[in-house]
């Protein structure tokens, strides 16, 4: 019957116990009988010569005090009387009490037969003294011969122990841990092979069991799970968008067959490989990995026709942690298209309007002319609304034209150095009218020996003068608008603070979007100033900002780059 692991434990533990037993009793147990027989040599040998000693000295004193001798003679021959336990000893002492008792009636007799007698008394107890030495030697030597045989087995036992013991407890669950291992890996064919039928042996049959119904569920679903890669693989090859799958490591795991058309390279050069060595040589790929590059549509040219792309890159994360990436390339060719129709339209007829709107000006002025004739009060104030809506109208077309310019990518710069104070003195000179009517001033902040920019006069001019404009409608009456220029670095800052209700912090992200108003504004314009006015500094390779605390104002800010630098406008 095979033990358990818990009983071998206690037995060896007990096993142990036992060998401490043993060799302690056997050392007790020796200890014990040299014990004894020395306290045996010193009550019954010892003590016998003592009294001879002591008699003989009061033998020798007897001349000096007779009466004492006698005493001391009477005293320790009645201890030797009580200390008989040597052979022999019996009948000497008798003879000594017959002597003694012959001196004591006639103390004229001499004393050596005493002696004699208490010599051979001393003589038997001190070979008796010599007899137990030798046998309490023996003794020692059998004790010292035992416990070291029994010592000597007992550490050959115990090592053996010590040895193998922990080899039988560390080896299984080392072997264990090593399966788990495999088992974690996904290797379903480790077993454990236990020949004991001992907890060890149950661990093992239950590991084995667990792995075969691992290894059955594996073999099981891994048909259905290929189904499904098959089935998802032929879904994304046949979705029109192109699509790149990478892992944490940007080691491309996928790209369907529209991907690998417009990066011009076949599966193969692809899939495994690591994205940002792929970018090297290929230009497109260079410009997905670019995490700026999904703000405007993407260009590319395949089959011989040019297509336009939206990137939108997906970031897959499992447990909180990212595990890789997805990126699509929506084909917008078609919306491009549309938009650019639509731009070219609104271009057209903006641009067509402008004709009609200078005859209605021009008509509207000569029918102020006297030399048409008198107009009455009413007519006068029809004339004004035909002129005020007529300039209305054309700035609106004026707007249409300028982002149409801009969607169509054809702005068309003329960059020169210009004072920054010029700028600001058209811009002002041009709002002058509105500003006296509603009363509000102009305080500029320009020094006299600021640096020329690199600007498109007109352009920036056209911006300052809508800054201002925007200032001057939400500014109150008897207000201030203040304009500054100042050297920042390598360009120069030009900003435009009011002292109006200001925006609320949730519509400052949206200023600059075509087409939109904050919410409760004066609906005057189209709400494509802002978005223009962007367009125009950003293609002089300046930047635009807008600061505002509501109920406190708003002060837009743009830059352009001083005169003597490299000239590289975006067009």
């Amino acid at each position: 019957m095979q033990l358990r692991v818990k009983t071998k434990l206690n037995a060896g533990l007990a096993f142990l116990f036992l060998v401490i037993i043993l060799i302690g009793g056997m050392g007790a147990l020796y200890i014990y009988r040299i014990s004894k027989q020395s306290k045996d040599v010193l009550k019954d040998n010892y003590e016998t010569i003592q009294y001879a000693k002591s008699m003989m000295q009061a033998i020798d004193n007897i001349q000096l005090d007779t009466v004492t001798a006698f005493s001391t003679i009477e005293e320790n021959l009645k201890k030797q009387e009580n200390n008989i336990t040597e052979a022999g000893e019996q009948g000497l002492t008798m003879e000594i009490r017959k002597e003694f008792t012959a001196l004591k009636l006639n103390k004229e007799r001499p004393f050596s037969l005493l002696k004699q007698q208490l010599y051979r008394l001393s003589d038997i107890n001190m070979n008796a003294i010599v007899r137990k030495n030798n046998a309490a030697q023996r003794t020692a030597d059998r004790a010292l011969a035992y416990i070291g045989i029994i010592g000597a087995i007992c550490v050959i036992v115990v090592f053996t122990f010590i040895i193998n013991f922990p080899g039988y407890i560390a080896d299984p669950i080392k072997n264990l841990t090593e399966s788990i291992k495999q088992i974690a890996a996904k290797n379903y064919n480790q077993r454990l092979h236990f020949k004991s039928n001992d907890e060890f042996g149950e661990l093992a049959k239950a590991f084995n069991v667990m792995a075969e119904e691992l290894d059955k569920y594996e073999n099981s679903n891994l048909a259905k799970i290929m189904f499904e890669k098959k089935r998802i693989e032929t879904i994304i090859n046949n979705m029109r968008d192109a699509i790149i799958g990478l892992n944490e490591k940007k080691i491309i795991l996928f790209a369907n067959v529209q991907a690998t058309a417009l990066l011009g390279l076949k599966e193969i050069d692809l899939a495994g490989k690591y994205a940002p060595d792929v970018a090297l040589s290929n230009d497109l790929m260079r410009l997905l990995l670019n995490p700026n590059s999904g703000t405007t549509p993407i260009k590319i040219v395949a089959d011989g026709k040019e297509s336009y792309f939206n990137k939108e890159s997906v970031e897959i994360v499992s447990n909180e942690k990212p595990i890789g990436e997805v990126i699509l390339l929506k084909n917008i060719t078609r919306f491009q298209e549309l938009d650019l129709a639509k731009t070219n339209f609104i271009a057209t007829i903006s641009h067509e309007l402008k004709t009609p709107i200078a005859s209605i000006k021009l008509s509207s002025k000569l029918l102020e002319d006297d030399r048409v004739g008198q107009l009455n009060e009413e007519q006068q104030q029809l004339v004004k609304n035909i002129k005020e809506e007529s300039e209305r109208l054309l700035k609106i077309t004026g707007e249409v034209l300028n982002i149409a310019q801009v969607e169509t990518g054809k702005i068309q710069l003329n960059l020169q150095t210009v004072s920054p104070k010029k700028i600001i003195e058209y811009a002002v000179e041009a709002l002058k009218f509105q500003a006296e009517q509603k009363e509000v001033s102009f305080k500029i902040e320009c020094g006299e020996h600021l640096p020329s920019v690199n600007a498109d006069m007109e352009k920036t001019a056209w911006v300052m003068v809508n800054l201002l404009s925007n200032a001057l409608r939400y500014s109150p009456e008897k207000e201030s608008i203040i304009i500054k220029a100042e050297e920042k670095g390598e360009n120069i800052l030009f900003s435009v603070q009011d002292f109006g209700k200001g925006i609320d912090q949730q519509y400052q992200g949206k200023i600059f979007d075509k087409y939109f108003r904050v919410p409760g504004s004066k609906k005057e314009g189209t709400g494509l100033g802002l978005a223009i006015s962007k367009e125009f500094i950003e293609a002089q390779n300046g930047t635009i900002s807008l600061e505002s605390t509501q109920g406190k104002g708003s002060a837009f800010f743009f830059t352009l780059e001083k005169s003597g630098l490299p000239k590289t406008p975006a067009t």
